[in-house]
């Protein structure tokens, strides 16, 4: 005998998890439609704005900032267009520029010290 099948989770809130982990979670106070910008180093300087404005923040800007963008790219990924995600993966690069953080990437490791 089988046991009765659960029904799916029906409408938005099976679906749209992530937009409401971007709305609600501690990670960031975040402009609207950041991530729709078609500039790198826009999107960079509003995180970085966002990252340092924001009250709702658990870790150091950079790490929030960065955070946020990764988790976007993340679970976003799958349906945004490969232009976007371009200037997504670029925004981290202009990301690491805005908070001095670009010279730690040719060492190796995570560039702590």
């Amino acid at each position: 005998m089988t046991k009765p099948r659960r029904p799916r989770a029906a409408g938005r809130r099976g679906r749209k998890w992530s937009q409401h982990v971007t709305r609600t979670s501690n990670a960031l106070d975040l402009e609207a439609k950041v991530f729709e910008l078609r500039n790198p180093a826009a999107v960079a300087a509003s995180l970085k704005r966002s990252a340092l404005r924001s009250r709702r923040r658990k870790a150091p800007p950079y790490q929030s900032a960065m955070s946020m963008l990764n988790f976007y790219i993340n679970r976003a990924g799958k349906g945004l267009p490969s232009s976007q995600k371009r200037v997504l993966e670029r925004a981290k690069s202009e990301l690491r520029r805005a908070f001095g953080r670009e010279a730690a990437r040719g060492r190796g490791g995570r560039g702590r010290g």
